[in-house]
Order: structure tokens, then sequence, then C-alpha cells
């Protein structure tokens, strides 16, 4: 098995979790409290920046072959997913440039950007976020909620193209020969930081 889909396996539970968790559940059903939505925009878009300085200081270290992968992941997030929370930001009258971050997104994005001081580290720390959030879209996208604004946050990550960027992830932790035993204990301690991110602080 490759070290990609052991990762995957491995967090399972963890992503079961997440799928039950009140805020997973509320986007699910469309009826989220829009103050915990908003809340929630605003600690992702702040968690956002720091997951693109995550790519650029992997990027820094990658061999060539791997070069192109991160800086392409870094454009996405940039300038597609930051997209996503810029445009909902004012449906939800959410307030991303003056948003203070939570103890939550503090945590998670000091835990990224020291992990990828080592690239091995970084790749498998990082991996939760591609892989969870693709996962969570495409179990979303099944049973979509018909609220439009929760929609198009679902179909946002259960698009085919975010979904390439977690393959294009995934193959880079398979041809980086990271050690197995780190490579898991950085996949769980971020599947742990995803899943207490979803404990909204309504600030």
């Amino acid at each position: 098995m490759k070290l990609s889909a052991h990762l995957e396996k491995l967090g399972l539970p963890l992503l079961e979790e997440q799928l039950r968790h009140p805020t997973v559940a509320g986007i699910a059903r469309g009826d989220l409290d829009e103050a915990v939505f908003r809340s929630w925009l605003e600690q992702d878009h702040l968690y956002l920046l720091d997951y693109v300085r995550v790519f650029s200081r992997l990027a820094w270290q990658a061999p060539p072959t791997h070069l192109g992968d991160l800086v392409d992941l870094a454009h996405s997030t940039f300038h597609d997913e930051l997209e996503l929370h810029r445009s909902l930001s004012a449906e939800f009258g959410a307030d991303l440039e003056g948003a203070k971050t939570g103890p939550a997104c503090a945590a998670y994005t000091r835990f990224l950007l020291d992990s990828a001081a080592d690239y091995g580290d970084g790749l498998a720390a990082l991996y939760p976020c591609m892989w969870g959030y693709s996962t969570l879209g495409r179990r979303l996208a099944a049973n979509p909620p018909a609220e439009p604004r929760y929609r198009r946050w679902v179909d946002t990550y259960a698009d085919p193209a975010f979904a390439g960027l977690t393959r294009r992830c995934a193959q880079m932790i398979d041809e980086a020969g990271i050690d197995r035993d780190r490579a898991e204990r950085f996949f769980l301690e971020g599947m742990r930081h995803e899943l207490a991110f979803w404990d909204v602080p309504v600030l």
C-alpha cells in the first residue's frame, strides 16, 4: 500500500468524526447558524493565508519534480479557494480583513509552519487539509444542501479539479521517501487539528 493510501486509511475515523461534527452537519443540511459559518469563513481565511506560506516554504526545499506542483497548489489556494471565501464573505457579513485568529486556527497554523521546516514532515502535516476537504466535499455532494450558499461551498470541494490537486499532493508524499512512522505522526496530528478547527469561535 502506498504511503498516502495508508495515511488516508488511518485518518478515516477522524474524518467520520468531522462528518458528524455539528458545524459540518449543519452545512450538509443547509441550516447551519449564519453566525457560526461567518466565523468559520473568517478563521479559514486566516488559516489559508498561512497554508499558502506552508506550500511556499516547502517549495524552497522541493526537488525539481515537485516544485511546479507546490507552486500550483499555492496558486490555487490563494486565487481559487480564497476567492470562494471572498465571495461568500459579503453574503454572510464576514469581516475577513478585521478577523482575529482564534485558538484552534493559531495552533493549527503554528503546527503546519513548524512542520514545514522539514520537507517530508511538512507534506504529511498538510495532507489532512487537502484530502479531508476533498473527501468531505465528495461525501456531502452525494446529498447536497438546498441552501445555495452552502451548496456552493460543497461544490467547491467536490470539484474534480480540487480532487486532482489532492492526488498530486498524495503523489508527492509517495515519491518523497518519507519515514513512515514520522509521516503517521504528523498526518494524525494534522487530522486532529482539522477536527478541532470545526469548533468555531464566534468572536
